[in-house]
């Protein structure tokens, strides 16, 4: 009746989880990619940034060596030898995913893919029906409409850059601008991170971000929050500097050789048919889901980015497996959502999992928090000037652990495993009986013993000091 069981639009990682465990369980299979396998993670995101992040970091290394004995020769950078080899590493695994998606069996299209109805779908002008379509598209990032918006960049161009800025100014509080200023100013350039609000990282623990947010000043980057740009204009190329200039809406004015925004992502749903399938979308901008990723039509499902729950490559592929699995192996599935950890790779990183502090006195209302700040083992002789923070939030009346957030070396290595503890209901006192792994930083989250006092008839609101 149809060309195929299951038709994926989009190969990122939830669309290739999704179209594998399908073909596994003996679905016939497609999946449309007007681009290269592997979506945004492997492509413009997280594998590559990560490996910028690797190369930035030599610049501390080199300087933390004197105090172990090291005395390290001149060193130079070569911004051109460092994107030449991520591509050839983004490009192997291009090919592995290929290599998967080949071995499930499952048919690669190559173009851009449309609705046309709920069962049809149009890959650069030919049609291809199937009995359930899975949209996987994910999502853009977005510049605000400014006057000369055209002169800036995005993750999107961040890793093709023909050459190292050595001024570049960094828009926005997330985290991916937090980590490019990280990553730029640790390959040497001038950084400016502007965000509009008052501090940056909305969503995380407001500890989290204060101390983050003191870390990177340390270091050099001048971060000017509660700043926006008003305008970018191109600089005369025969002036000192040239470059760009943009105009802040204060009227101050910061030159730059380049301006990358880093202000969201927006879901992929405005030109791919939704209106003719009857896929509704939410406020937001994204595709309406349930709990199963199942959309407003029936036989159309969507996970990843396109449906801004959480957007991290983790989670959109439990989403795709879970798709695939209610539909071909007779299991319902739902992805879960709850305790989901995660990992700034700022500098220092973040590790988070859990409530924030606001959030869990929101929701149970009487909390403990255990706050512990120290200068890491290695810094003794590295002579950096450079804290760790740990935070436990604890629900008083079951003692449950609710939330774990560090900033340190190796946060998110560190978080991976507490993640399961908190996951599995941990209790403070389980945290507390578990013996430590002398000496490193994490024995510290089963050493906090003292509760962070809280101001004096401050209520469930308050802020502890």
């Amino acid at each position: 009746m149809y060309d195929y069981d299951f038709f994926v639009m989009g190969a990122g990682s939830g669309g290739v989880r999704a179209a594998r465990i399908a073909a596994g369980h003996g679905a016939r299979v497609a999946v449309a990619e007007k681009s290269a396998l592997g979506g945004t993670c492997v492509n413009v995101g997280c594998v590559p940034k990560k490996l910028l992040v690797y190369a930035s970091h030599f610049a501390h290394d080199f300087e933390d060596a004197v105090g172990f004995g090291w005395t390290v020769g001149e060193s130079r950078f070569d911004w051109g030898r460092l994107i030449a080899n991520k591509n050839a590493e983004i490009l192997r695994l291009n090919g592995i995913y290929k290599s998967m998606l080949d071995g499930a069996g499952v048919d690669i299209i190559t173009g851009t893919a449309t609705l046309a109805d709920a069962h049809t779908v149009v890959v650069d002008g030919k049609a291809h029906t199937a009995e359930y379509i899975l949209i996987a598209v994910g999502g853009w990032p977005t510049v605000p409409d400014i006057p000369g918006k055209e002169h800036a960049i995005t993750s999107n161009e961040v890793f093709f850059l023909g050459e190292m800025p050595k001024r570049i100014i960094v828009v926005g509080g997330g985290y991916i601008a937090v980590e490019f200023a990280g990553i730029f100013h640790g390959l040497g350039a001038e950084v400016i991170q502007l965000y509009r609000g008052e501090m940056f990282l909305r969503g995380f623990d407001d500890d989290v971000r204060a101390h983050l947010a003191g870390e990177m000043t340390k270091q050099g980057i001048d971060l000017r929050f509660n700043a926006n740009i008003a305008s970018i204009s191109k600089q005369d190329g025969s002036k000192q500097g040239g470059g760009l200039r943009a105009t802040l809406e204060d009227g101050t004015t910061l030159d730059a050789d380049q301006i990358m925004y880093a202000t969201g992502r927006a879901p992929n749903t405005a030109t791919i048919g939704l209106e003719k399938a009857g896929v509704e979308i939410n406020a937001k901008g994204a595709v309406a889901v349930d709990e199963y990723s199942k959309t407003s039509q029936g036989n159309i499902y969507a996970v990843g980015d396109v449906t801004d729950r959480i957007n991290l490559t983790p989670v959109a592929i439990r989403e795709g497996h879970a798709v695939a699995d209610s539909l071909f192996n007779n299991t319902p599935s739902k992805a879960d959502h709850a305790d989901v950890p995660s990992a700034v790779f700022s500098q220092p990183p973040i590790g988070s999992v859990g409530l924030t502090e606001a959030e869990a006195r929101k929701a149970y209302g009487e909390v403990d928090i255990y706050k512990s700040s120290f200068s890491a083992m290695k810094h003794t002789l590295s002579g950096r000037d450079e804290r760790t923070f740990m935070k436990l939030i604890v629900e008083r009346a079951s003692e449950r652990v609710v939330g774990v957030h560090m900033i340190g070396a190796e946060a998110g290595e560190i978080i991976q495993g507490i993640a399961i503890a908190v996951k599995c209901g941990a209790t403070k006192a389980q945290f507390d009986a578990t013996v430590g792994i002398h000496p490193t930083t994490a024995e510290e989250f089963v050493t906090m013993r003292e509760k962070t006092p809280e101001l004096p008839s401050a209520g469930h609101n308050s802020v502890p000091v």
